[in-house]
């Protein structure tokens, strides 16, 4: 390895391009901030180590003629590289260049000057600084550019780096994903940064900046010789920060793949074509994954459920799945070569005594002479490896659509809102069986039907019986495989979903309440009640959405509670913890004890459909009831009579005591029952419940 280079002479006569097998841009805040502080607090006369920049040359005969770099390699004058390790900096670089170009050239004593007349230095104006680290312009034909930099044809954000950030015309619609916005991030975060600089220090500490970047930040670099050790190479470095994921390394292992097979297995074109369909299977996966680019899917999660829908589930540990794939199925030993010698049977020389058989002998105790000749045998086949790509491909489509069913064109309505109750509730360990049954073209009503029995087993099991989050995992894990595999089918799965249910009901179909009862005992011991149940606010929540119809306005979105899931915001106590206003004098004559179960009680719990200052909490029925407007007239909060329609529905009480509590808590249990299809045992299981003193303890109190 040689000296540390400068990036002045890193990019002398050479094109750098990242490969298929790379990922896109990953570098976030944090990578950037640390670049930003590197570069500007660098010490006069001081150089800062970057680490290594690993390439693999692209021989001169793997560039076709129709490439955009060929003319400027056909007289060897330049050399393209790939980058196996170092591309997050290097395209950080990049970007950085390009925001202090677009920079400079927008300063308003730049302002309609051509690159060329605009100079950094004493010596290099923008034209020559773009000719020397970005892209060159061929001089004759078409006059296209040829980026110094930049990703392979294949990669999902080739286009990208083209069109917005370097700023190319002609791009058309481009798609935008997770490592995209990341390079926007970045281009803005730099330009930020030089504005704020310029404030500074102006024209001078832009340049020292620029000089700093180009010709005291060092590499080492090194490049790799042997045709294969470039994917091994790659599996083994990460970047700066930024640990490569498992569906990355996976990626470059089945490209590797490809290169150990033979001609008898591979000839040249199907070589090709296998690769090209890897390289598409993941563009469509790193699409997909990033399609919401606030909020991307993790790749490894992913990558684990397709796993478990493919090959099969193991318990042992969340990592077990990469192990499977990289050191079992798809390692380099699966496709090299296994020599089996074929093996002739000749007659022994002597009889052997009866029932002795040798480690050499058949069964028939005949010995087994080794022959020369020998074949050769795959385990791995390439078609597999085809099977396996496009299953992902095509599962990473619907495991967007399991996290985002709005977005889903091809979904009814039912099956959209079916989806989003399940995201609402928490998916868990049914997320690969969903992306299962949306994979397979079962008919639409089908699906509604199973996502709304997956949706029932979860109320019933994890809300209400407070089992555990593993509770029969493995058995819907495995269900996913085989119903891939077409080896069972929906009313098998909601079978395995009703017998696994069985034990929250009686031999009449009564359900059990045991468990829920002693969860909430506990919560009312503590003092907090039906509000530290865990499933309250999907249970308010679906109360909500079952008093809308079609004249009515949708008035509280999920996402709202969950921006502060703790807080009395968003689900409020109607009579207050501490009642302090006369107009509470419904609960007066109730013991300090039984008033606390009164609070705490399903029935006084009420979702709000926008926040409400913590400090009116304590406000009088009455005055919750009507909207508080300030001394000018502007309304300051709602009341209960223009709020959710659950709020509505409260208001609709010309008082609120033990008797509105009970009546409330009572309607809601009965919703209960028939949107999850259960019913109670009896009347005296559903007030029991409630955690209410019986009407004739307080009857009794008030006397």
């Amino acid at each position: 390895m040689e000296e540390p280079k400068s990036l002045d002479s890193l990019f002398k006569e050479k094109i750098f391009r990242i490969p298929d097998y790379q990922r896109g841009y990953a570098w976030q805040k944090r990578q950037l901030q640390n670049f930003w502080e590197d570069l500007v607090n660098l010490p006069d006369k001081r150089s800062h180590y970057t680490g290594v920049l690993t390439l693999k040359e692209v021989e001169q005969k793997e560039i076709n003629e129709s490439d955009k770099e060929y003319w400027l390699v056909e007289d060897h004058s330049y050399r393209m590289y790939h980058i196996v390790d170092g591309q997050q900096r290097l395209t950080t670089f990049i970007v950085f260049l390009q925001a202090f170009i677009e920079f400079v050239m927008a300063l308003p004593k730049n302002h309609g000057k051509e690159p060329d007349n605009i100079y950094i230095t004493d010596s290099l104006s923008i034209s020559e600084l773009i000719k020397k680290y970005l892209f060159k312009v061929k001089p004759t034909g078409d006059h296209f550019r040829t980026y110094k930099f930049g990703y392979a044809k294949d990669n999902p954000s080739y286009e990208y780096l083209r069109y917005r950030i370097l700023g190319e015309d002609g791009a058309g619609s481009i798609n935008e994903t997770f490592y995209t916005l990341n390079l926007k991030n970045a281009k803005l975060y730099f330009s930020e940064q030089l504005a704020a600089l310029y404030e500074q220090d102006n024209l001078p500490g832009l340049r020292e900046v620029y000089k700093k970047l180009t010709k005291r930040f060092l590499v080492n670099e090194y490049i790799i010789r042997d045709e294969f050790d470039v994917f091994v190479a790659f599996e083994t470095m990460n970047n700066r920060g930024k640990k490569l994921s498992d569906l990355e390394l996976l990626k470059n292992r089945l490209i590797y793949l490809t290169t150990l097979y033979g001609n008898d297995d591979l000839d040249p074109a199907e070589r090709q074509s296998l690769r090209e369909n890897i390289n598409n299977a993941w563009k469509e996966i790193y699409y997909q994954l990033g399609r919401n680019e606030k909020r991307p899917l993790n790749d490894d999660d992913f990558l684990r459920a397709h796993w478990i829908m493919y090959f099969k589930y193991s318990r042992k540990t969340g990592r077990d799945y990469i192990r499977y794939l990289l050191d079992e199925q798809f390692s380099p030993q699966q496709v090299h070569k296994k020599t089996e010698r074929e093996i002739t049977f000749v007659q022994p020389e002597e009889q052997k005594p009866d029932l002795i058989i040798d480690d050499m002998e058949d069964e028939n105790g005949e010995e087994l002479e080794e022959s020369t000749k020998t074949v050769s045998v795959a385990k791995l086949r390439p078609i597999e490896i085809k099977n396996y790509v496009d299953s992902l491909k095509e599962s990473s489509v619907h495991w967007f659509r399991s996290y985002f069913p709005c977005l889903a064109s091809e979904l009814t309505e039912a099956e959209i809102q079916a989806l989003d109750k399940l995201n609402r509730i928490g998916v868990g360990y049914f997320r690969p069986l969903i992306m299962v049954i949306l994979k397979n073209k079962f008919d639409h009503a089908q699906r509604v039907f199973i996502f709304r029995r997956i949706e029932r087993f979860i109320f019933l099991a994890f809300r209400l019986s407070n089992m555990r989050a593993n509770y029969r995992s493995s058995e819907f894990y495995n269900a996913a495989r085989e119903l891939d595999r077409k080896q069972i089918t929906l009313p098998d799965i909601d079978r395995k979903l009703t017998e696994r249910l069985s034990f929250m009901f009686s031999e009449d179909g009564k359900l059990r309440l045991d468990d829920f009862y002693n969860v909430l005992a506990k919560k009312f011991e503590g003092g907090s009640g039906y509000y530290g149940w865990y499933g309250l606010r999907y249970f308010l929540y679906e109360y909500e959405l079952s008093l809308l119809d079609e004249s009515r306005q949708q008035k509280v979105q999920w996402k709202d509670l969950l921006k502060t899931p703790r807080d009395q915001i968003s689900i409020e106590h109607i009579s207050p913890q501490t009642p302090t206003d006369a107009w509470w004098n419904a609960f007066s004559g109730i013991p300090k004890e039984e008033y606390c179960r009164f609070n705490a009680s399903l029935g006084n719990l009420l979702l709000l459909s926008k926040a409400i200052n913590s400090s009116l909490q304590n406000d009088s029925f009455e005055e919750k009831r009507k909207p508080k407007y300030n001394e000018s007239g502007r309304k300051i909060r709602n009341g209960y009579s223009d709020g959710s329609h659950s709020e509505i529905e409260v208001a609709q009480n010309a008082l609120w005591g033990p008797e509105q509590v009970r009546d409330r808590g009572t309607k809601l249990l009965s919703f209960m029952e028939e949107r999850w299809d259960v019913c109670f045992r009896s009347d005296a299981d559903r007030e029991g419940l409630l955690f209410l003193p019986y009407e004739s303890e307080v009857d009794a109190d008030n006397k």
